[in-house]
Parts: C-alpha cells; structure tokens; sequence
C-alpha cells in the first residue's frame, strides 16, 4: 500500500520504467490549469503553468504585452478600441 500522504488526489501517477526492465510507479505533484481570460474565458497564451513553490523570472512567467497574462489578444484589443473611442467623444 502507498503512504496515506500520497493517496490524494493532487499526485498524479507516473509509469517509469526502471533500468533493470520493471515498471515502477513514480508520484508526481499535478500541474495547475492554465490561465484563462476573465473576459472571452479563452485559455492565455505564453503564460507558464507553474505551481506556487516553482521559481521563475517575470518575463518567463507572462508575455510582454500590456495586459500581458491577464486578457487574452481578443480582449486586449477591444479594450484598446473602447479606451480610443472614449478618447475621440471626450
């Protein structure tokens, strides 16, 4: 029997096959989801699927766009648009 700890349901099961032939089963955390856009609920491009112990530098983390890791490119430029529009009526 595994160990109570690894009995949940955020390990995930891996088939490794050991050198000497036999398969042996390896417990692995579960990757999150990826990100999605709150507007068009599409999932976000170039936003990397990291677990919150997981270390990465900003510009890996999300593109370099504004909005970048919170709207997707649809969304973007919509809002783009509505904050022009706003702009040319004032």
């Amino acid at each position: 029997m595994v160990r109570r700890s690894l009995r949940s349901a955020s390990w995930r099961l891996i088939k490794v096959k050991a050198p000497g032939g036999a398969i042996k089963i390896h417990y692995r955390k579960v990757r999150p989801k990826k990100a999605h856009c709150p507007v068009t609920g599409q999932p976000l491009q170039g936003v990397a699927r990291l677990r919150q112990s997981q270390k990465a530098n900003k510009t890996s983390k999300r593109p370099e766009r504004p909005y970048g890791g919170v709207l997707s490119s649809k969304a973007m430029r919509s809002k783009f648009k509505q904050k022009a529009r706003q702009i040319d009526a004032s």
